[in-house]
């Protein structure tokens, strides 16, 4: 499972997720992408379920990247503990997602293929999510008028 190998402070304040993702809200390395509609908190062992659906359904043919990371620990007091006292011990680590971010992306695998595993790995996610596909830009020369895909 993912989790930072060490963290500057133990335990974090909750914090806020308003707004909409600035970075990271278009398909970049693959060629589709998985980008959430919604704010959510995604656990290290959900994002390792989805990945390992993803692996499975095309059978490790192509790439997939992961684009979260769960950096965030969230603490629990234990069972039957009293109020007060501090603070819990971290217990594991979360991905702050927020609208629009890509979570996951595929490459090297046909559309129907791609789509099918990525609609796979949104069951096993926390947020909605909606499947994107890499948007090409093509440029024109003044001289030729020849088109490149960048």
């Amino acid at each position: 499972m993912l989790s930072p190998k060490r963290t500057k402070y133990r335990k974090v304040q909750k914090g806020n997720m308003k707004g909409r993702a600035q970075r990271g809200n278009k398909v970049s390395d693959g060629e589709y992408g998985l980008q959430s509609m919604e704010a959510a908190w995604v656990t290290a062992n959900q994002i390792e379920s989805a990945r390992i659906v993803l692996a499975r359904y095309t059978k490790k043919v192509g790439k997939t990247w992961i684009k979260i990371f769960p950096d965030k620990p969230i603490t629990k007091k234990p069972a039957e503990t009293r109020m007060g006292s501090g603070k819990g011990n971290p217990e594991y680590f979360v991905a702050v997602v927020k609208p629009d971010r890509v979570i996951f992306e595929i490459a090297g695998v046909d559309e129907a293929t791609a789509k099918e595993a990525l609609t796979k790995a949104m069951h096993k996610l926390p947020v909605k999510c909606k499947i994107i596909k890499r948007e090409v830009k093509v440029e024109e020369t003044i001289e030729g008028g020849i088109q490149n895909e960048v």
